[in-house]
């Protein structure tokens, strides 16, 4: 597998851009991924200049209906006139963070009809499947961290039914890929239990004190290798890699292979 980083927070090269979103081009099981799109159409044009061509991705996914994940979904439609975009049927709700500022997609791009809405549970191919873990009991409960959601006119703590991930078994290997893992990192480590997972920890906001050493320490006795990225922090990355010895972070312009 072959993991192309087209946008995150930070970058690696000068010459590639960045901001607060995420987007990865992935090569895996003969096919070309586009996973997140990021906040603006930088994810395409620093993809130009890394060598990938939209135009030639077969399936792409959006993790969750926020804007630094599907900002660019409509110039991905634009560039892209094949593939599907696999979406969860929840992901064009009503999304803040706090209570002022909208954080949701582009409710327009809602009837493009290459969108496929998933529930919580679905088998694109026997190797890459997507869930929810909507059902699943949490160990762990980080709280929403100020993000909400609006329903009927009234605000609630999102509790992120619009988040989905991507499973993939390239070769006997479950390779894990999220957005912002807000469900939580820890449960969802422990549900999937993955060899690899890549993606945000959505930990940017949590103190570097002992309770996100424990965090660490849990996550480290699971044995999978993390490239993290993006919601994670880089205080708190480097702060938990005193405790983990499989953590590694992702920048705009990164190529990694797996």
């Amino acid at each position: 597998m072959i993991i192309k980083v087209l946008c995150e927070n930070t970058s690696a090269d000068n010459s590639i851009g960045c901001e607060h979103g995420l987007s990865l081009y992935i090569e895996t099981l003969g096919k070309k991924i586009l996973f997140d799109m990021g906040q603006t159409e930088l994810f395409s044009i620093n993809a130009e200049k890394m060598g990938v061509d939209l135009k030639d991705v077969d399936l792409a996914f959006l993790s969750h209906g926020h804007y630094d994940h599907g900002g660019g979904l409509e110039t991905f439609l634009s560039i892209n006139s094949k593939a599907k975009v696999y979406i969860n049927e929840n992901a064009f709700g009503d999304y803040y963070n706090g209570k002022e500022k909208y954080i949701g997609l582009n409710k327009a791009l809602k009837e493009n009809g290459r969108i496929i809405f998933t529930s919580d549970e679905y088998e694109v191919s026997t190797d890459m499947k997507l869930f929810t873990m909507n059902n699943k009991s949490k160990k762990f409960d980080l709280g929403s961290f100020g993000l909400n959601k609006k329903l009927n006119g009234e605000f609630y703590p999102d509790d992120f039914l619009h988040e989905h991930y991507l499973l993939i078994n390239e070769k006997g290997k479950n390779i894990l890929i999220s957005g912002c893992s807000h469900k939580g990192i820890m449960d969802i480590t422990e549900f999937f239990k993955p060899e690899v997972l890549i993606g945000g920890f959505h930990f940017s906001k949590l103190p570097l004190d002992g309770k996100l050493m424990e965090y660490a320490l849990f996550l480290e006795s699971k044995g999978t290798e993390f490239y993290t990225c993006h919601c994670t922090g880089l205080e708190q990355h480097e702060f938990m890699k005193k405790y983990m010895t499989k953590l590694n972070y992702i920048k705009s312009g990164q190529t990694i292979e797996i």
